[in-house]
């Protein structure tokens, strides 16, 4: 059930990019696409009544059923590269309000054609 509502964030990210025309909204569609691709990993690596994969004196057999921890540090890393990204993202485009005074796409190019 998980995968299928990661599945229709990836979607509403996915339609956010193709309809909006205003550039801090296709920052956050891009945002709500990454939040549901991460879910979705995070969701293929989880095992129903499965125990952490840490041998101990409780869990000391390797025949147990462990989570996989690499789709985990895989969306960790993902989170991090997507706040990066989303940062550099909205500083450009802080930059090209204060220079053209608009975030809007259709106006920039025009905007654009005009001024060269």
């Amino acid at each position: 059930m998980i995968q299928y509502f990661s599945l229709l964030l990836t979607a509403i990210g996915i339609y956010g990019l193709l309809s909006q025309k205003n550039l801090v909204k296709l920052i956050v569609s891009l945002n709500i696409a990454e939040i549901g691709v991460n879910l979705f990993i995070v969701s293929i690596g989880y095992i129903e009544k499965g125990v952490v994969p840490i041998l101990s004196s409780e869990n000391n057999s390797s025949t147990l059923l462990f989570v996989d921890p690499l789709p985990q540090a895989l969306v960790l890393t993902s989170i991090v590269i997507g706040v990066g990204i989303t940062a550099l993202a909205l500083a450009i485009i802080v930059t090209i309000s204060h220079s053209k005074g608009t975030i809007d796409i259709d106006e920039l190019t025009e905007r654009g054609g005009a001024e060269e």
